[in-house]
């Protein structure tokens, strides 16, 4: 006899909890995000759609064809169950302690910054934004990575077209300088100018992995909000690996309600929710870098 149960009656969808469990498995071991009970209405609700797209009539028929590890449909997976949640200089406090960080290291070395959850693009072009006012003509020596798991939100982000009520609330002087308006079919869409995208390179990755195709030392680490999907010991696991790619005197800025005590061994809070490696692993770091 089964213990498997329906979680809900008059679905378009037979969805039972055996289902979800396999779901929560299978999303934890590729991308490391833990689905509480509470994600059952959304679960079934996002991977739906996946059904109808593939004309598969059950979720065991659906995770049966994830199980032979078709790649198209992984990515239509593991990009369904992520949130995207952004909007330009989300968490501001956050842009003028970058701002003066990238003041205090002008001049002595390239600049790298990763944005590890770029989702549609908001985050790294108020990271841009932020660079071009901290650094004028120097900006244009600043690296900038952006990476995401999902690889729709990253088309977006690409692209830099959003709908003109997403800057509504920015200083219009900031629109004015950063945005280009849209005219015709265009109308009612603002473009991010060039300058900006030029400084970007967008690109996929996945947090879990471990090869994330990143040039050390990066001077700061945006990884906000991402977090909060992950078990303490994953986090864990990821910030271990990002401490040898941080310079020594780099920044890892985490979202409003994430905190890393439980790896007070590499990081340090020096700020709301910004954190600098500990003094062991500075030393190290700088030796790392003597070495280059």
């Amino acid at each position: 006899m089964s213990n498997s149960k329906v979680l809900k009656e008059g679905r378009e969808f037979h969805f039972t909890s055996k289902d979800f469990d396999r779901v929560r498995k299978m999303i934890y071991a590729h991308a490391g995000i833990s689905l509480s009970d509470s994600k059952q209405e959304l679960v079934y609700s996002r991977l739906s759609r996946r059904l109808r797209a593939t004309d598969i009539s059950t979720f065991g028929e659906y995770l049966a064809l994830l199980e032979t590890n078709d790649p198209v449909e992984w990515e239509a997976f593991a990009n369904s169950l992520t949130t995207n949640l952004t909007s330009f200089y989300r968490e501001p406090h956050h842009f003028p302690l970058l701002a003066e960080h990238l003041r205090a290291i002008r001049g002595k070395h390239p600049i790298s910054i990763w944005c590890s959850a770029a989702s549609t693009g908001e985050e790294p072009y108020s990271i841009a934004m932020t660079v071009v006012d901290a650094l004028g003509r120097d900006a244009s020596k600043v690296q900038i990575i952006a990476t995401d798991l999902d690889t729709k939100v990253l088309e977006t982000a690409k692209k830099g077209v959003y709908p003109v009520d997403r800057v509504d609330k920015l200083d219009p002087d900031l629109v004015k300088r950063f945005f280009l308006r849209g005219t015709g079919a265009q109308a009612g869409f603002v473009r991010v100018r060039p300058e900006l995208t030029d400084m970007i390179t967008f690109r996929q990755a996945n947090l879990l992995q471990s090869n994330w195709a990143l040039r050390p030392p990066l001077d700061v680490i945006f990884c906000r909000n991402v977090m909060i999907y992950f078990d303490k010991p994953t986090q864990l696991d990821i910030i271990k690996k990002f401490v040898p790619l941080m310079r020594s005197t780099g920044l890892l800025f985490a979202g409003h309600s994430e905190s890393f005590h439980n790896a007070d061994e590499y990081l340090k809070l020096r700020g709301k929710t910004v954190y600098e490696l500990t003094p062991k692993c500075k030393m190290q770091q700088s030796k790392i870098s003597e070495s280059r």
